[in-house]
């Protein structure tokens, strides 16, 4: 195939292909969510995360969306801070148990609190703020994601969102209920004068917000 015939998703294709292999826990989640079609952020995401937790050394994380926890595993392994801590919300008993075993497996599971619920009720009802907020929830309800994280943030932390590409529906004419919230969240992102944004077309699109 010409290169000028490339796709976005070609792009992702070659490079995870060329990532690294992973530990055995990873590749046993990503066989999981192959499995079961479960959707998770993919190595090359999940390398990026764990590379902004090396570049940043937070000591507070909370993710809103954890579903069996393979993005929460990313960064947990990047985690130098012998106190730090990474809060997962997940809405599925089931899926924070299977999270659970992978984090005990991978040594882990101290440096994570698993809390059952909604991800935008448990941000509220726990104190104090954090280095680096993940978004990963259900996409209708991005804005108010972004809404309960900003004030959350501290100076500096960085609010990192999955899924602004959503497949390319935002370019296109789709105004399901999910596409709309990913489209609004992107324009509360690039309008706020709280963040600086960048939107990295990595896999299905990263939102990097860094709090100013």
């Amino acid at each position: 195939m010409p290169s000028s015939d490339l796709g976005f998703y070609d792009i992702n294709d070659y490079l995870s292909s060329v990532t690294p292999a992973r530990d055995p826990i990873l590749t046993e989640m990503e066989n999981y969510g192959r499995k079961h079609n479960f959707p998770i952020v993919g190595p090359t995401a999940g390398s990026f995360l764990h590379q902004m937790v090396l570049l940043t050394n937070p000591k507070r994380i909370f993710e809103m969306g954890s579903g069996f926890g393979y993005s929460a595993y990313w960064m947990a392994k990047a985690l130098n801070d012998p106190d730090a801590k990474i809060i997962c919300t997940e809405g599925a008993p089931k899926n924070a148990t299977c999270a659970m075993s992978y984090f005990e497996r991978g040594g882990v599971a101290d440096k994570i609190d698993i809390k059952i619920g909604n991800a935008l009720e448990i941000i509220e009802e726990t104190t104090g703020f954090f280095d680096i907020i993940y978004n990963d929830i259900d996409k209708h309800e991005y804005p108010m994601a972004f809404e309960k994280a900003a004030p959350r943030l501290r100076k500096g932390g960085l609010f990192i969102t999955d899924n602004l590409i959503w497949h390319g529906r935002v370019m296109d004419k789709d105004n399901e209920p999910s596409t709309i919230g990913v489209r609004e969240l992107t324009r509360l992102l690039y309008e706020s004068d709280q963040f600086f944004t960048t939107i990295i077309p990595l896999r299905d699109g990263l939102a990097v917000a860094v709090k100013l």
